[in-house]
């Protein structure tokens, strides 16, 4: 198997694969593929978990179904980009090299590579009506490759070494990193600072890898300008009110 990530904005992983050879990935993250590819969907993959591996998944944020994309007879080849500009990460996974990942992070993985729910916490999701928020935990042995929105920012973090990260903005942390959710001190921070309510407080050692554009973010800016009924934009500045900015930017922070 022989991979190379291609592009810059809005970059693609290509994957060469040797007869047999197999890589999996959520069902609908198919780029392109070479016709000596075949596709096999599954309710579990990667050792294991049968229907609570599959509701574990689901929970974490990702799909009920994964799909395995294996070279028969002859090697192929088969691709999987980016859903929003970013950079793709392969990262090495065994006993000691687990890895947290937000719910949109993992992109494929080869196959005794495993996927499950490491955390997940509401924010408040029954008074802002979100999904709260939620990682997903990848184990096993094997590699896997994740997709990071944004610039990426790696720290590595010493021993009680803590680093406070807007949730949005937390990529993927090696498992030996701490990690526990947090309210922004004050009341007057958390409704008037704009940075929402939450912040999560990751601490060494370990590595943490950091996005620039949590995508929840990116859809808050974009529904900004998107068309109300009667024609106006869904924007605060436009016709919402302090009201309206001050939960617009408390559910820009609920979300991952």
């Amino acid at each position: 198997m022989q991979t190379r990530i291609q592009g810059t904005v809005m970059p693609v992983l290509e994957v060469q694969l040797d007869p047999n050879d197999s890589v999996y990935a959520e069902s609908g993250e198919l780029s392109w593929m070479t016709a000596s590819i075949q596709m096999t969907t599954h309710t579990q993959m990667g050792g294991g978990g049968g229907l609570l591996g599959m509701f574990k998944r689901a929970v974490g944020g990702g799909s009920f179904f994964m799909t395995e994309y294996r070279a028969v007879q002859s090697p192929g080849e088969v691709a999987f980009a980016t859903k929003v500009p970013g950079h793709i990460v392969p990262v090495p996974v065994g006993p000691g090299s687990e890895y947290m990942v937000h719910r949109h992070g993992f992109l494929c993985a080869t196959p005794q590579v495993t996927i499950g729910v490491g955390f997940q916490q509401s924010l408040g999701a029954g008074i802002f009506g979100g999904d709260g928020f939620l990682l997903q935990k990848i184990g096993g042995s094997g590699t896997a490759w994740l997709e990071l929105s944004g610039e990426l920012i790696q720290k590595n973090l010493a021993p009680g070494e803590t680093l406070r990260v807007h949730p949005g903005h937390v990529g993927a942390f090696q498992s030996s990193v701490g990690f526990q959710i947090t309210t922004v001190p004050g009341i007057k921070n958390a409704i008037f600072g704009g940075d929402g309510i939450f912040l999560a407080a990751l601490t060494g050692p370990g590595t943490v890898w950091l996005q620039t554009l949590p995508i929840a973010r990116l859809a808050h800016q974009i529904a900004e300008y998107m068309p109300r009924s009667g024609g106006q934009a869904a924007s605060a500045g436009v016709g919402g009110g302090l009201l309206g900015g001050i939960v617009g930017s408390m559910l820009s922070g609920n979300d991952n």
